[in-house]
Parts: structure tokens; sequence; C-alpha cells
């Protein structure tokens, strides 16, 4: 039997199923600076596919079969730890597991005569094959079988979905000047980390309270060394503007400590110390001094305010719940550190409904810690079997002592009542959301005469200003909403096409994307990408943003591919772009005018609107580039000269993109024509 990957936890056949959960990874983005990120959120969480019940009888033939094939691994499994793979016939990996005694597990499935839940037996009856990789110890065993479920996602093991690196706030430590940003990935950077926050919002919020408060900067070096005079956060009140000397290296350097001393946990000496540096500026009768401090503390007193429960006797923990309902389970955990609220969040684990909370929440936690560095506190809603092994294998992997357990009284435990009410109301909101979605889908399928409720929508828009800069983009939508890890963008590269031949750009977004969909999948599981499973790859309906022509030229586009599944659909703004107007076409079909206030023409509006949101987006980031790397100069009538005049009276691309035409109007040199023709640049709308 020939080793492969690694995984976390098996299912006992007797009853006591595996630790298992499964998520695709997401590349981390390097450093990212808050004030040009500002707006991102992470992608919300959706409600899982239900898998299978297993409630359906199990042919002899094949269950005689599975039994053969692990009867034939015992023989040559090993009695010490290690992790195995069930295969089926595809070499799909059905369910990773882990023991203490592989042979001794394996021989718990090969038993005919043992009773084994539906789930199991349906598992066995589809194995033909079986992979071993032996561990030195159990804990190996343990974040090995962690590891492979959430590469390989087995069918029968719990998944952990949506799983992304979280977010930390970075004070750099490699320049005179720090600065403060929001980070994401490896740690490499020289500074002091702070986090994990629950999501990239809470990062945001919390640095720009943290400027107010602190003014420590949060422009890049290149930014910081190129300044002659203070910018524009500056003048706000939101930087010291050590850049200029506005403030010297002693009284930074005391900012940056505050400021680290509060991210610290030691909050109140910080409050304590700038509510003395108040009263003294206001009895020496320096009000605008004592005016600055009081806004500081106004700003820290934001911060906390915004992070609710602060605990007095936890440091540095995290806690877990878990709520099942409907068939469906969602886990909250909620991040402390220096005995702060950072945040939480609401996971939906992929589980078949025969799990119960406990092997749930085992599952999950051996999975979410698989690439995050575990605090030193764990707290859980409900017990877990070897909750003491997961300690100990996320103690060797964080260096320090883990503990996990379940507090039974004082304020652990009503951390842990807290958490459970948000899993509660988390999984109460997200199956309201889906049964109106589902509502809407089969609506929206009874208007268009398809034969079912779509399960993934998908709608393609394209944008541009004349012809320049041009990006298609996909955006995706199914039963749980929006699935934004789907969406894509399609920089046009073909030669030869027309400024603004919206067609030509439409066929080749189709071109790519669906003869990509037709291409042969990649073979290896453990190297490919993998897309969520709960989403399928191919789309029900098609919707276009445009008329019949969009229509024709889509369609052909699917006739040359052979792709006759799948419907099409465009949708015709009113006259005017009135919302509320528009026409749907479909092939071969008399063109459909719905009532202004249907909610199926609601629900087709929201489509169409978040694919012209999201393809904006994209061009306007592939525009700011072009600005960034080709300068003023392309700009009709802006020399060297007016450009020069420009960059000192304003300092920076981004302030003279800001500028309103009367303060464009006031450099010298520059026009009132070219300081219209400078903003129109900046401003254009795409079509």
């Amino acid at each position: 039997m020939k080793p492969r990957p690694m995984t976390t936890d098996d299912p006992d056949p007797a009853g006591a199923p595996p630790l298992e959960a499964a998520a695709s990874r997401h590349a981390a983005p390097p450093d990212i600076d808050p004030a040009t990120a500002a707006s991102e959120e992470d992608d919300e969480s959706r409600l899982p596919d239900l898998p299978e019940e297993g409630a359906d009888a199990v042919a002899e033939g094949p269950l005689a079969v599975g039994h053969a094939a692990i009867e034939n691994a015992v023989r040559l499994a090993p009695t010490s730890p290690g992790v195995y793979r069930m295969l089926n016939a595809a070499n799909d990996v059905l369910y990773v597991g882990k023991a203490k005694n592989v042979r001794k597990r394996l021989s718990s499935y090969a038993r005919a005569s043992a009773p084994q839940p539906a789930r199991i037996l349906r598992m066995i009856a589809a194995t033909v094959a079986v992979e071993i990789v032996s561990t030195s110890t159990e804990t190996e065993a343990l974040l090995l079988e962690a590891n492979l479920i959430k590469q390989l996602r087995p069918r029968f093991n719990v998944q952990l979905r949506d799983d992304k690196s979280f977010p930390y706030i970075l004070i750099t430590g490699d320049h005179w000047a720090p600065q403060i940003l929001k980070h994401r990935g490896a740690q490499s950077r020289p500074g002091r980390y702070f986090g994990p926050f629950a999501s990239a919002g809470a990062v945001n919020r919390t640095i720009t309270a943290l400027q107010r408060a602190f003014l420590i900067r949060s422009c890049t070096d290149g930014f910081f060394e190129s300044r002659t005079r203070p910018c524009l956060l500056y003048q706000i009140r939101r930087c010291a503007g050590p850049c200029t000397g506005e403030v010297d290296f002693p009284g930074y350097t005391e900012l940056v400590r505050e400021a680290t001393e509060f991210l610290s946990g030691r909050s109140h000496a910080v409050k304590q110390e700038l509510a003395r540096e108040m009263e003294k500026a206001s009895g020496e009768l320096e009000f605008e001094t004592a005016a600055v401090y009081r806004d500081r503390l106004a700003a820290l007193s934001a911060i906390q305010s915004q992070q609710g429960i602060n605990p007095r006797t936890v440091e540095e923990a995290d806690v877990f719940a878990i709520h099942q309902e409907g068939g469906y389970s969602c886990v909250e955990v909620f991040f402390f550190r220096t005995g702060q609220n950072w945040g939480n969040r609401a996971y939906f684990p992929r589980a078949e409904k025969s799990f119960t909370p406990e092997e749930v929440l085992a599952s999950f936690l051996a999975q979410f810690y698989d690439d995050k560095p575990p605090p030193k506190l764990i707290l859980l809603s409900h017990a877990i079997e070897e909750s003491e092994l997961l300690a100990d294998a996320l103690s060797v992997k964080a260096g320090h002592r883990v503990e996990v357990s379940v507090p039974k009284r004082g304020e652990k435990k009503e951390l842990i009542a807290h958490a459970l009410t948000n899993a509660r109301e988390a999984l109460g909101r997200k199956l309201a959301d889906t049964a109106t979605q589902g509502r809407l889908l089969e609506a929206l399928a009874a208007t268009l005469q398809l034969p079912h409720a779509p399960k993934r929508i998908e709608v393609y828009d394209n944008s541009h200003i004349q012809g320049t800069n041009a990006v298609g983009a996909m955006i995706v939508a199914g039963p749980d909403g929006f699935t934004k890890n789907q969406y894509r963008k399609f920089n046009i590269k073909s030669d030869g096409l027309a400024p603004g031949d919206d067609y030509a750009m439409m066929r080749e977004v189709l071109q790519r994307r669906f003869k990509r969909l037709l291409a042969p999948p990649e073979k290896d599981l453990v190297k490919a990408k993998v897309e969520d499973d709960s989403v399928p790859q191919w789309p029900d309906l098609v919707i276009i943003d445009g008329g019949r022509g969009q229509l024709n030229a889509a369609r052909e586009i699917f006739e040359t591919l052979g792709l006759t599944q799948v419907a099409l659909m465009a949708v015709a703004k009113g006259p005017d772009r009135d919302a509320g107007r528009e026409t749907l076409f479909m092939p071969d079909r008399e063109a459909i005018k719905l009532e202004p206030r249907d909610p199926v023409l609601y629900f087709i509006q929201r489509l169409r609107d978040e694919a012209h949101r999201f393809v904006i987006g994209s061009h306007r980031k592939l525009r700011k580039k072009d600005i960034r790397e080709a300068g003023l100069q392309e700009i009709p009538g802006i020399g060297p000269s007016r450009k020069r005049a420009l960059l000192h009276h304003f300092g920076t691309l981004k302030e003279i993109e800001r500028a309103s035409i009367a303060d464009l109007g006031k450099v010298p040199g520059v026009s009132a024509e070219s300081a219209r023709k400078i903003f129109e640049f900046f401003h254009a709308q795409p079509g």
C-alpha cells in the first residue's frame, strides 16, 4: 500500500465518528494598507448542501466488496499509530481517519456482522482500496489527518468550509517611524503583531480608531520618504506627521509605545495616562492641547465600546460554541486577546445529520488550527472525545501549553453561553435567508419556464471607457445567495477589437469561461485548486446584461461549444435606464415584461446590479494601475510643466484625483479648461 498525504480523525464504526472538517485554503495577500483597503470585508459563510442521508439499503454485493478490500488492508496494516484513506473505484478519497492502532481500527470496519450506522455502511460499500500512512505518535496522526481532510475534502468526513487566514494588526519594526497596517499571511516582516481579528472590517475599524488615538502613520515607506509636506491625514488629525518633522523622534516613539501598550492589554493604564495629560494641559490653560488628549481618549473609548464583551479573567482564549438545527451545524468562534474581544465569526461545516455536536466540534477544531496558531486556552460548549490528545497536538504545534476545557461556572461559562446564543441566532438567520432565497429561485424557474429551480446562476457584464481597460466579470448566485469566492474577472485580451465592441467582449468572456469548463479536470487531487463543493461548477442559468443583440452573441457561443443544457437570458434596461421597466429576452421566445413590483424582477435586478458593481470595481482597479504607471501625461493637454506643478501643489497622484475642479484651477499654470479635463479624466464613468 503506497503512502499518501495526511489527516486528523476517523469514524469509529461502533458509533464514534471521526474528527473531520474541510475548507479550501485561500491564498493570503501580503501586507495591506488600511488606507487603500478600508472597505474590504470577509465573505459571509454559506450553508452547505446536506450530504445524502444514509437511509437507503446497501446492496449486498458492493458491501461484500468493501469488506473484502478492507480485510485485505488489515493484513498489511501496522499496529502503530497512523492515518488511513478509503478510496472508491474512481480513486476519489471517501474518508480520512486516524487511529492509535491502525490495524485494530480497520478490523472494526471489516467485520460484516458488526452493527454499523448507515453512513458507515455506505462508506464501506463504496470502498475498493485503503491507503495507509504510519506516524510516530498519535499526536502526529491527528495533525496529519486534519491536514489531509482540508486538502482532499472527503465525502464522509466533516468539512470545514470558508476557512481563511485571519487578519492581524501589525506595527512595523523595520523603520524609524513605525507604520500601522492590516496584515494577513506569514508573519515574516519585523514588528509587533496583534490578533487574530475575526474580520477585515474589525481590523479596519480598530486601525482607524487607533490612528485617531495615537496618530501613527498608515502610509507605505515609499510614500513616507517622498513627502515634502504633511498629507491629508495630518490635517484631519489622524497622523502626527513624522514624515516632515511635525513630531520629533522621541515624541513619535512615545506615541508608538502607547499604541503598543494599548494593544497589549494595558488599555486602562494608557487611558489614565492620557487623562492625566489632559488635566495637566487644562490646568495650564493649554486648551488646544487638552482638546487633542480629549479626542484621543474618545477614540480609545470607541474601540472598547465596539468590542462588546471584555472579560476580566480571560487574557487569551478562543471560544467555540456549536448549535444544530434542521440538519445543519453552526460553530460560533470568539477571539479574546490581551483581555479584549477581537471579534467573532460563524462557520457552517458540512456534515451529515447523523453527526452529533461533539463529533462535529472535534473535527472542526482539528482542521481549524491546521494553519493557525492556537491560543493558550480553548473553551468549548461541548465536551469532545480525545480533548487531551488535541491539547497535546496543539501544544506541540504552538510551542507552548494549550488547554482545552468545557467551563462549568463563572465568567468562562458566561462566555460560552454568549457564544451559544450567537450560534443559535446565526443559524436561524441563515436558515431564514436560505428559505427566502429558495422561494425566489422557485419563482424564477416558474417565470422563465425552467425545468427546476437553478442551483447556480452566473451573471456576466463588461466595463470599459472607449474600449480602454476593458474587463469582463462573472458573479455567481445560488440557494445561499451570492457566492463571492466563485466570482471571476476577465481582462479582455483579443487584439483588433473595435473600441467599445461590447458584443466581441462578451464573446471572449463566454468562450474563455466555458472552454475552461469543458476542458478535462485536473487529476492531481492535492495540487488541483479545489472548488467549493457546495456549489455546482456548471450553471443552470446564464444571465447577460444587455438586450437581444447581446443574447444572440451569447447564443452563438453556446451553439459553437454545444451547450444545450444551460438556460440563457439577457436583461435589457428600461427606457432612460429606469429600474422596474426591464425587458427579459430568452432564445426563441417572446420578450418578457414583469410587473414593476414583482419579487422575481427585484431578484433579477439584484443579480444584475451585483454583476455591475463587481465589474466596475475590477475596471477601476485596472484603470488606477494604468494611471499609476503612465502618470498624468495620459491626460490630453497636460505636459511635464503642468504635471510638475500639480504634484508640487497636491503632493501625490491620489490627492490630485480627489481634488475638485475649483481646487485644480488654483494650481499655477492650470486653466479652468485644463482643470475640467483633469477632473473628467479621473471621474469618467465606465461603459
